[in-house]
């Protein structure tokens, strides 16, 4: 997306605007796809949570991929997308059985990471299917804010206790027919990651009626130039060995399955923002934007680094700012940073803002949630429109005081 078509996107859906290429997002599945060409049965679960419009989840659909979700509400948007129960896993992490149950009634494939609700869902209904999720206690990914895969994360069940499951499948007789893992984002070591898959593969083989083995994702994405990102060509040449001589010692073809969501989308979306204020002080130079946590939570959550990038001004003179919002909060979104010159009106982008960004946004101080915008197929497409003071107040009930 270049500066001028993303400036002339600004004008017509005003800022601050959200803005998706659906070109990359294609591009990215095609290149995950071949790189596990040569496994027979593989399976694409897009990871809902990371970018939620049901525009996005139609695309997904249309090449052939399933989805992953963690919440009923996200089993209930990807229905509404079109998908199939049989295509959608569901991979909650502390919800109550009564959830549990109400997604497995709508022939969604479940997903446990609990012993005691994986035993209570066996004493209830035994003969529904089931995946477990297994901890592998293997950080695969460098920010810890986001590896789930360590000892102290309160995701999946150890592989340390994996006795408990034999025992809890062998009492209550329930039918277990996928073995799924999930490390964290920002996978940077390929090597870890096929030592993680090991581990795994020690743990299926355990077990008799698998259908699928699921790998999660956490595929590092570049987010500047010269960023390292996971090979996944590399991760593919290694990982699709290995799977297939599993599936003849096991006898039998598995499905290999992903749920890849940042590396799908994330360099798909840009951010817009209009400037409001550039505010010298003693020390610092403050480039106030139209914007704050509420819409862009990453780089205050997670420490994350997004390009920004002044589109009104590109040849401009390099000078150093602080990017912040205008939430009564603390909302830095870089500190000290080179950007072309700034004025008041500018328009600034935020790159790789297609991945938990606006799915992470907020109504913080009663501000409205931005526009989103789709490029298809040459085409800009508004497939959010940005909220009034009507959503808002839509929920709230209103008292005689």
């Amino acid at each position: 997306m270049n500066n001028q078509l993303l400036l002339s996107l600004v004008e017509k859906y005003g800022s601050p605007l959200y803005v998706y290429d659906s070109e990359i997002i294609e591009n990215q599945y095609k290149r995950l796809t071949n790189a596990f060409k040569k496994i027979k049965k593989v399976k694409i679960n897009y990871a809902v949570k990371a970018l939620s419009n049901v525009n996005i989840l139609k695309l997904f659909k249309t090449y052939g991929a399933g989805l992953d979700t963690v919440s009923k509400q996200e089993v209930l948007l990807g229905l509404h997308a079109g998908f199939k129960p049989k295509d959608i896993i569901y991979t909650p992490n502390g919800v109550s059985l009564k959830e549990i149950e109400d997604v497995s009634q709508m022939g969604v494939q479940i997903n446990i990471d609990n012993l005691s609700i994986l035993e209570q869902f066996g004493h209830h209904f035994p003969n529904v299917p089931v995946c477990i999720r297994i901890n592998p206690h293997i950080l695969a990914g460098g920010n810890h804010k986001i590896s789930v895969g360590h000892i102290d994360s309160k995701f999946g069940i150890s592989i340390h206790q994996v006795p408990h499951i034999l025992r809890i499948v062998e009492n209550t007789k329930m039918k277990i027919n996928g073995i799924h893992m999930h490390t964290g984002s920002d996978i940077l070591d390929i090597d870890v990651f096929v030592s993680a898959a090991e581990i795994l593969f020690d743990v299926a083989k355990q077990f008799d009626h698998l259908e699928f083995i699921d790998f999660g994702s956490g595929f590092k994405v570049p987010y500047k130039l010269g960023d390292i990102s996971t090979d996944i060509e590399e991760l593919g040449e290694k990982l699709t060995e290995r799977f297939n001589l599993f599936c003849k010692n096991y006898g039998k073809e598995l499905t290999l399955m992903f749920e890849p969501g940042k590396f799908l989308v994330s360099e798909s979306g840009c951010f817009l923002a209009k400037v409001n204020v550039v505010k010298q002080t003693t020390s610092t130079v403050f480039a106030g934007v139209d914007s704050g946590f509420n819409h862009l939570i990453r780089p205050m959550f997670y420490d994350s680094y997004h390009e920004i990038v002044n589109l009104s001004n590109p040849d401009g003179k390099n000078r150093y700012y602080t990017v912040v919002g205008y939430i009564c909060e603390t909302d830095t979104f870089a500190s000290n940073r080179p950007i072309h010159e700034i004025h008041e009106g500018d328009i600034l982008c935020f790159k790789n803002a297609g991945a938990y960004c606006f799915s992470m946004a907020s109504n913080y101080n009663s501000r409205y949630k931005p526009a989103e915008v789709l490029i298809h197929k040459g085409n800009d497409f508004l497939i959010r429109n940005r909220e009034t003071i009507e959503d808002i107040l839509r929920n709230q009930t209103e008292i005689n005081l």
